[in-house]
């Protein structure tokens, strides 16, 4: 394998005809972060900073072959799942990756509503995520409304996110981070609950409305690390590092939920 890439990912999501989130910000950060981007697109969002104005889903059978594609050709050391929309969606994408016969991490990002407040789940999907993904992925990395609404528990301080981590745990997930974005205060406080520690990420809050596409730039970070070999905790701790800068760099795009800033040059852990 060419040393320019140090792992590949193959990123299962929707695309946003805005740039900022989904398969483009799926791409645009596993790329900046050395490793190799594929994708199998789940749906076309018509979508800008302001909100999606419409979604049109790609047939279950299409986004079967996508995968069914890369994993046997290119093949992937990480699979990374975003907006999957309905049950039939999340059962195709876990029998896909099931199938793979080569060890690859599983990231799943449960997308749920979008950042404008549309909701890019159907509440009968929720069950399926919970049983065909959960009890095989690597990680889990809601945030806290979509921890609250898979775990039926509150979600607005640490001691929630803690809890609510433990309770994905339960599900099967191997670990959980449970992200504090939509917390207050000036820290923005991440948890990270695996079976053997609970630990409390930290850092700044940016006071800015520029964060479309965090979750979906996170969780690919993620990716990104576990599929070159990191272990789970730096893995995390550089796609943190990563997404601060590149919220704090955002180029100001849009008149609402603007994108982040995915190329910068970023060079911490190299």
């Amino acid at each position: 394998m060419n040393d320019e890439f140090k792992g590949r990912v193959l990123a299962v999501a929707g695309s946003d005809s805005g740039g900022g989130a989904g398969i483009q910000a799926d791409i645009k950060t596993i790329t900046a972060l050395g490793a190799y981007a594929a994708t199998a697109i789940t749906a076309l969002t018509v979508q800008d900073t302001h909100g999606v104005k419409d979604v049109f889903p790609v047939p279950v059978e299409i986004i079967r072959a996508q995968m069914k594609a890369v994993l046997g050709d290119i093949g992937a050391d990480a699979i990374k799942t975003g907006m999957l929309a309905t049950a039939e969606v999340i059962e195709a994408v876990a029998e896909e990756a099931d199938a793979y016969d080569a060890p690859a991490a599983l990231i799943v990002d449960p997308v749920m509503v979008a950042k404008g407040g549309s909701p890019l789940l159907e509440p009968s999907a929720i069950d399926a995520l919970k049983k065909m993904l959960f009890p095989f992925a690597d990680i889990v990395t809601p945030n806290m409304p979509e921890a609250a609404a898979l775990t039926g528990l509150q979600v607005e301080s640490v001691e929630e996110q803690k809890r609510a981590g433990e309770a994905i745990l339960e599900m099967g997930a191997l670990a959980v981070l449970v992200k504090g974005g939509h917390g207050t205060g000036e820290t923005v406080q991440d948890v990270l609950v695996t079976g053997e520690t609970i630990q409390v990420m930290t850092s700044p809050r940016i006071d800015t409305r520029h964060t479309h596409g965090t979750g979906c730039t996170l969780a690919s970070a993620i990716a990104a690390g576990l599929s070159f070999g990191l272990d789970l905790s730096e893995a995390v701790i550089r796609a943190r590092d990563y997404v601060h800068e590149a919220i704090a760099l955002a180029p100001g795009f849009g008149g609402g939920h603007g994108p982040l800033n995915h190329g910068f040059t970023f060079s911490q852990g190299e």
